[in-house]
């Protein structure tokens, strides 16, 4: 496919443009920062005349897409202020979908957010694991956002029945050399408590992608996109008990299983994971 990835530049991102690169797909990278050369357009997403023209075709860059991968933003709560945050991260993914939906692009995957589960879970999580069947509980701005870019997808796809949007909900993204900060985790369980002990390998999120590029139907579905396991040497069991002792268990929680259930994207998506700091450490 002819795939145009914005935020090609970023940590998930550059992840996603090499994996879709070396997968066979051709893959123009928008972004404000970035290495000059082949495949590399500079664009500012919170301005509509540049996202669209950008998406439209770029001289001796490409000439239109066929899907879109929409990872531009910034990145997470507490980087800049909240107002800041909102200004840059809502209207550039409603600029990027709007384009898209106007140049007859019907193919979407972008990045929503795990926070939308709760995240930091100081008010517990309604059940363990969470999955995608509870309703949005935004915590901060960047998050709220998140909420109602998945709010816009639903419309959109009403408004546009063979539009296809997908929204995946990438737990905390690590690369290879992040994981060797893993086993200082197990010091203090309440240390990352704030997402269930998750994390997405960053290869594995452009696997995610690749995946429902290829097999999402027309409409919007939202996924959780995690590792198979937890970031803890420590038991599952040990650490619902002494973090959340009262919250309701569904089903078997495994020795290290991930609490951020990827039962659906594994389901719908033919998503599983394929990599795990166990393995590296």
């Amino acid at each position: 496919m002819r795939i145009a990835v914005t935020g090609g530049s970023g940590k998930l991102g550059s992840v996603v443009v090499r994996e879709l690169r070396a997968n066979g797909h051709n893959v123009v990278n928008l972004d404000v920062s970035g290495q000059r050369g082949p495949g590399f357009v500079r664009v500012d997403l919170t301005d509509y005349g540049q996202v669209i023209d950008a998406l439209a075709g770029v001289n001796d860059q490409h000439d239109g897409i066929d899907a879109l991968v929409h990872l531009g933003a910034i990145p997470a709560p507490g980087m800049l202020s909240d107002v800041a945050t909102f200004h840059n991260n809502m209207p550039s993914t409603f600029n990027v979908f709007w384009a898209a939906v106007r140049l007859g692009i019907r193919r979407i995957v972008y990045a929503s957010s795990e926070t939308v589960l709760g995240l930091p879970f100081d008010v517990p999580p309604p059940y363990i694991p969470v999955d995608e069947e509870y309703p949005a509980r935004p915590e901060s701005v960047y998050s709220l956002v998140k909420h109602l870019e998945e709010t816009m997808a639903v419309e959109l796809v009403r408004w546009h029945p063979d539009l296809s949007i997908t929204a995946l909900r990438f737990s905390n993204v690590m690369w290879p050399e992040d994981y060797a900060a893993f086993p200082s985790y197990d010091a203090d369980p309440r240390g990352r408590k704030w997402n269930l002990w998750g994390y997405i390998d960053a290869r594995d999120g452009a696997l995610a992608i690749e995946r429902a590029l290829e097999v999402a139907p027309p409409g919007f579905e939202r996924f959780i996109i995690a590792a198979a396991d937890t970031v803890m040497s420590k038991p599952n069991a040990e650490l619902v008990a002494e973090v959340f002792p009262g919250v309701e268990v569904r089903g078997d929680l495994g020795e290290h299983d991930t609490m951020l259930s990827i039962d659906k994207a594994r389901r719908l998506l033919g998503f599983e994971p394929q990599h795990s700091w166990r393995d590296e450490v």
